[in-house]
């Protein structure tokens, strides 16, 4: 996707600062979603989170960003159509998996996509990675293992765990396959937008990226003739939340981020979101965490802050690089 991208001029608020809020705010996004599913199909609440994130952010982009809208050459239009396609795919994939498995195995899969981030940012962004940041993905991944064992297999005088046979088997494995699908399709996403945001301003890539996602599940769900309304406000307000909070503060967080450390590092704090969801999952839906997931969650926890401290230092060893012409990029 070119040459190597280097960091631009560093922002106001630290982007290791603003990624453990976007973490918080992603995590809720698997609760509010089994609230929703209780009447409504997954592709519908997809469509609803991304439409009505689009919907929220369309005035703003009409009055701050309608001159680089306008600007923008086909190739970047096509990329970050291509992105929201690829979030599009990650949503309706992950969201559809709550059904058939739990939250901790659904988030834990989904979230692999650090993984395939750092196995494809060398080749396609030219982003080596550190051996500090490699040890702390290995670390976050390693955990994030651990939690997903941990809802098969049982300790009984040592670790018991069904066969491969049997894992391979019934529901739970169709929601582990699909949230593995959701993983590649939210690498693709994350790599092209950090690409694109060394270009374009956050509310000018965002609104084409989330307004791309909304037509495409909006095509999906009319395509499989599942019912767009007709439900209780209820289930209307979880999906609202849903636009607000993980999506508008959440994934935004890390579009923002994208510009200023490598997509690695921003795939690797993704990985704190089981953390989150399922530490709200014992609140408020009941499924209690075993010390095993305290363990995974454990080494995620220390992953990430192994990864910060060697984004930090590699951000520093390398100097920023001018604003582009235009104004300021936030």
């Amino acid at each position: 996707m070119g040459d190597m991208l280097q960091p631009a001029k560093s922002p106001r608020v630290p982007p290791f600062v603003a990624l453990a809020f976007g973490i918080l705010a992603v995590s809720t996004a698997a609760i509010f979603i089994r609230f929703a599913q209780s009447e409504a199909p997954s592709l519908v609440i997809a469509a609803y989170r991304m439409g009505l994130s689009a919907l929220i952010l369309a005035p703003y982009a009409w009055l701050r960003h309608r001159q680089e809208l306008r600007r923008l050459d086909r190739r970047s239009l096509a990329l970050a159509a291509l992105s929201g396609l690829f979030l599009a795919l990650h949503f309706a994939a992950w969201i559809t998996s709550l059904e058939y498995t739990t939250v901790a195995s659904s988030v834990v899969l989904v979230t692999t996509t650090p993984l395939w981030v750092a196995l494809l940012s060398p080749f396609f962004l030219k982003e080596s990675l550190t051996r500090t940041v490699l040890l702390g993905l290995g670390l976050a991944l390693s955990g994030g293992l651990v939690v997903g064992l941990s809802d098969a297999c049982v300790w009984q005088a040592g670790l018991v765990c069904p066969s491969l046979g049997e894992m391979l088997r019934g529901q739970a494995f169709l929601g582990d396959v699909l949230a593995l699908f959701g993983a590649w399709m939210a690498a693709s996403y994350i790599m092209i937008g950090r690409s694109l945001r060394m270009q374009l301003s956050l509310g000018a890539y965002i609104f084409v990226v989330y307004g791309m996602a909304a037509l495409v599940l909006l095509g999906l769900v009319l395509w499989s003739g599942q019912p767009l309304g007709g439900y209780s406000p209820s289930t209307y307000g979880w999906f609202l939340l849903l636009a607000v909070v993980p999506q508008l503060f959440g994934h935004t967080v890390f579009n923002w981020a994208l510009r200023y450390i490598s997509a690695a590092y921003v795939s690797v704090t993704l990985l704190g979101e089981p953390v989150g969801s399922t530490i709200l999952a014992y609140f408020l839906l009941q499924e209690s965490p075993t010390w095993i997931k305290m363990i995974g969650a454990i080494l995620i926890l220390t992953g990430i802050g192994v990864a910060s401290r060697g984004e930090s230092r590699r951000v520093k060893a390398v100097p920023p690089t001018n604003q582009p012409a235009g104004g300021p990029i936030a």
